[in-house]
């Protein structure tokens, strides 16, 4: 409850009005699951500092692939396949030049063969054929980043689709030569989607549907991993900040026209690309499956910032999310209106 009152406080003209029957909904339909569950929902702030200005140099990358029953909403849990047990995976971090090692280990539990596939890599198969990893055990290989940009990375084991909406997909950043204009804080945030069986907000253990992954008709909407995964753990900033917001989709299948509701985009990094000309400001950007943009904000005003698809449907099964900003009021940007006694007697 504490995490649905954020959401219907957040904005209170666009929630109340889009979500708000829905989350109430939910909170009377859906009762706790009586086991804990795996939190899977990875905090938008964990992500590597920027790299300090070097040469090319060797960067060895760890992942591990594991199976996981994760918390897909209040009461509703889902068996998720994930990259180091979150959703999404690992923010990695290299710069141009860098000779990336990736090695892949398989965890001795799972169910089923794993791999990775790198968007960045320029190779057959982004790795993928290199890194098909059966449980309990390993593969390994080494790329050359040649571009920078941000690129997106995913399982791609057949059914490749189902793989990727299990919660198989991260993000990779290259880095170009000089770094990246500064700011003073930055998130990583992924959008997916997720095909069950059971109808959203029904309590219990979840299935995949796949009839509906393959018409393309998910039940959930998902930042992060889970339904409002950004409801509790928000992105957290201060009046007067700058911050860049690393966003991708996993998908497999829908296409994003990410929005912060009450906020422009100072600058976007179309598709990814880091070397190309930024888009000044903007009010959404489109990205779709298996892409990625990063997006810069000054923050001016207090309140909590709605993140939200403009798809605005999908707020109801689950896609919405806080940035969350403290500081002193600035009336002289927004604030009520200060009626002038001659305005009050025209009325």
């Amino acid at each position: 409850m504490k995490g649905q009152r954020l959401l219907m406080t957040a904005s209170a003209m666009v929630l109340a009005t889009i979500a708000g029957a829905a989350l109430a909904d939910t909170a009377a339909d859906v009762a706790p699951t009586a086991e804990p569950v795996a939190d899977i929902v990875r905090a938008p702030d964990d992500l590597p500092r920027p790299l300090a200005a070097r040469g090319p140099e060797h960067v060895v990358v760890n992942i591990e692939t594991v199976e996981v029953t994760g918390q897909l909403a209040d009461g509703a849990t889902y068996r998720y396949w994930t990259y180091n047990e979150k959703v999404p995976g690992p923010l990695i971090r290299v710069r141009v030049g860098d000779t990336v090692e990736v090695n892949l280990s398989n965890d001795e539990n799972s169910w089923f063969p794993h791999n990775i596939d790198l968007h960045a890599v320029t190779g057959p198969g982004g790795g993928g054929e290199m890194t098909m990893t059966q449980p309990g055990e390993s593969n390994a290989f080494t790329f050359k980043a040649l571009k920078p940009g941000l690129y997106v990375y995913h399982c791609a084991t057949p059914m490749v689709a189902d793989h990727i909406q299990s919660g198989m997909y991260g993000m990779i950043l290259v880095e170009p030569e000089g770094g990246l204009p500064p700011v003073d804080r930055e998130f990583y945030v992924m959008q997916g989607e997720i095909y069950t069986e059971q109808a959203f907000g029904t309590q219990g253990e979840h299935s995949t549907d796949y009839d509906k992954l393959l018409n393309e008709t998910p039940e959930y909407y998902v930042f992060n991993g889970a339904a409002y995964g950004l409801k509790d753990k928000t992105l957290n900033a201060e009046v007067g900040e700058t911050v860049r917001i690393y966003f991708g989709v996993g998908g497999p299948n829908k296409t994003s026209s990410f929005h912060v509701i009450g906020e422009i985009f100072d600058a976007v990094y179309p598709l990814g690309s880091l070397n190309s000309e930024v888009v000044t400001d903007a009010q959404t950007v489109t990205v779709a499956p298996g892409g990625a943009t990063a997006v810069d904000l000054t923050l001016e005003v207090p309140g909590n910032y709605v993140l939200v698809d403009h798809v605005l449907s999908r707020v109801e099964r689950g896609l919405a999310g806080i940035l969350h900003v403290e500081g002193a009021e600035q009336p002289e940007i927004f604030g009520p209106a200060q009626r002038t006694l001659e305005t009050a007697d025209a009325r």
